[in-house]
């Protein structure tokens, strides 16, 4: 599985319902597109929160952040990610 970061902006609405019980519905909805949500946090700045994800690969991701968009009304951007460990061995 390849680890993607998903970056979340929240919308005014997605405020009001912040708990603990919408982030557990949002791992399962990580889970129910293939996907396992390994560690999330809060930001400040440009984006509200990161989720640290893993996914069989882009599709799945895709249906993750439209599912959580429904659920939540945090629009999600994500980004595939790789250990610097891989990259440094990366060759042209």
């Amino acid at each position: 599985m390849a680890v993607y970061f998903m970056y979340g902006k929240y919308s005014k609405e997605a405020l009001g319902s912040i708990s603990a019980e919408r982030t557990k519905k949002a791992a399962e909805v990580i889970a129910k597109a293939g996907g396992k949500l390994v560690s999330a946090y809060a930001l400040l700045g440009k984006y509200d929160l990161v989720a640290i994800t893993n996914f069989p690969g882009t599709t799945e991701v895709m249906k993750a952040s439209i599912a959580l968009n429904k659920l939540t009304g945090i629009a999600f951007t994500s980004f595939p990610a790789i250990p610097v460990e891989e990259f440094d061995k990366i060759k042209e």
